[in-house]
This record gives structure tokens, C-alpha cells and sequence, in this order.
């Protein structure tokens, strides 16, 4: 595939529609060898999960939640970590420095990013705004706020007053999916919070978003694990930037051809006054 797109690409360098070839690379200093397949589902799949949660009776109560995860790339301990201090509803930003972690003897307790690039400042959108804004207004207070390592207020608690951890999620997850397949026919495959990470990095990088703002929102310490451990870029995305390339240089020499009609439409008097 490679082979393909790197000439392709460089003509369109050689002609001056693009500035670099994005497939001017050596592969072994790029691909990260991860033994574990990590998959996005479709932005199709994703819309019909969220609709399905949307509607249902006994899962609605998750939407919001399901909905920020697939729409800012969050680390579900990040999620499960953030505290009503860490929203800033006003200039629509999370503050994301801590992560929520259940220890093996079973304590909760808060821990650093899991890299330093984690700890980032999140803008997010109008609709992950009301999405943060009906989770606080939803929000019981309990009795007592529980503190983890000196942090209360946090979004999520279970009937003990403690927060949800990623086990928590995880199951419902599981629950959400199992009874989306009960239902239609079409199957979904499994989707858990990171399932989500994928997908939103995957989208944005479909998008066009650029590679280094997209590892910012990621969190991630290395540019190549947003390049090749997170997106699932194939075929059809490489036929549609080429497809776009293609537009765009036609649409330059609808122009240029444009200039030179008006060009040589200009009468011998007119070149006089213009010279």
C-alpha cells in the first residue's frame, strides 16, 4: 500500500498542491509493534450505540457519560477520576492531572497521568458541555463526600458514597452491548471505555485533525502510538484524500483557467491603461 501512496503522494509535492509527503517515511522507525489488536468501531456503529443508550429506559441514565468518552479520547480512569473542580463549564475545559485507580489489596487511590503528556487541559465542545452540565445537575450529594487522597466531588458514586472505578464501567459496557444484541439483528462488537478512546482518535484523525493536536488530546507521551497504535486509517480513507486532492487541483485549474480567459479577453487599449 505504501508502495502506491508515496509516489502519488510525491507527484502531488512535485506539482505544488501538497507541502510534504506524508508517506515519506522508513516503516521501522514508525510502526509499533503491538501485539494486541486494537479496533475503532464506524462512526455508523457509534451513533446506533448512543441512540440505543439514548432511548433505552434502564441505560439512558449513562448517556452522557458513554457520550463525553466517545467524544474527547478520555482515559477511563482520567473519567472516572475528574471532580466537579475539574470542570469548567464557563470556558468549556476539563482539567485532567490525576487518574482514579483501585489498588490490588482493593483501596482507592489516586495516582498521576499515566504520562506526563496526560496531564493536559481538555477543550471540548458545546455538546460535551451539556453532556458535564446534566451529570452535575443529576448528581445527588451525598451525605458525607467521600475523599480519595485529599479529592472529593467526584461525578460518579456508587451507593456507598465511594466513586465508580473502571471495573464499574466496564460491566456496564458489557450489559449495554449484551442487550443491544438481544435486540437487533445487526450485531455490534464489543465496546468497552477504551474501545471509545479508539474510536474518537480514529475520527478525528479521519477528520484531518492535525497529528500533533490530536496526540495532545490524546495524552499521548509519542507521536508514532497516535500515528499507528490508535488509528485504523485503510483503504478507503486513502482513496478519499486522494479523491479530495484530485477536487482541489481541479478546482486550481478551473481558476487558473479562469485568469488566463479574462487574460487574453482584455482589449489592446485596456493592456495599455493596465501597463
Amino acid at each position: 500500500m505504501r508502495g502506491v501512496l508515496r509516489p502519488a503522494f510525491q507527484m502531488a509535492v512535485d506539482d505544488d498542491t501538497i507541502r510534504k509527503n506524508p508517506f515519506d517515511f522508513q516503516l521501522a522507525t514508525v510502526i509499533i509493534n503491538d501485539s494486541v489488536t486494537r479496533e475503532a468501531i464506524t462512526r455508523d456503529q457509534m451513533r446506533k450505540f448512543l441512540k440505543f443508550i439514548h432511548d433505552d429506559n434502564v441505560y439512558c441514565k449513562y448517556y452522557e457519560a458513554v457520550y463525553i468518552l466517545f467524544h474527547t479520547g478520555m482515559r477511563i480512569s482520567e473519567f472516572c477520576g475528574l471532580t466537579m473542580q475539574d470542570i469548567d463549564l464557563k470556558n468549556r475545559v476539563v482539567n485532567i492531572d490525576h487518574q482514579l485507580q483501585r489498588a490490588s489489596d482493593m483501596r482507592l487511590i489516586i495516582q498521576p497521568t499515566k504520562t506526563n503528556a496526560g496531564t493536559r487541559r481538555l477543550p471540548i465542545t458545546e455538546d460535551v458541555a451539556a453532556c458535564f452540565q446534566a451529570i452535575i445537575e443529576d448528581r445527588e450529594k451525598p451525605k458525607v463526600e467521600r475523599m480519595v487522597d485529599g479529592y472529593s466531588g467526584f461525578l460518579f458514586l456508587d451507593k456507598e458514597g465511594l466513586p465508580l472505578v473502571a471495573m464499574h464501567w466496564e460491566h456496564r459496557f458489557n450489559h449495554m452491548v449484551a442487550r443491544y444484541n438481544e435486540i437487533f439483528r445487526l450485531q455490534l462488537p464489543n465496546i468497552t471505555p477504551h474501545v471509545c478512546r479508539h474510536t474518537y482518535c480514529s475520527n478525528m484523525a479521519r477528520s484531518g485533525m492535525n497529528p500533533k493536536t490530536l496526540q495532545y488530546l490524546m495524552g499521548h507521551s509519542e507521536i508514532g502510538v497516535t500515528m499507528n497504535t490508535y488509528t485504523h486509517l485503510g483503504l478507503e480513507d486513502a482513496t478519499e484524500e486522494l479523491r479530495k486532492m484530485e477536487e482541489e487541483r481541479a478546482r486550481e485549474e478551473i481558476f487558473k483557467g479562469k485568469q488566463r480567459q479574462q487574460e487574453t479577453s482584455l482589449s489592446p487599449r485596456m493592456l495599455r491603461v493596465v501597463q
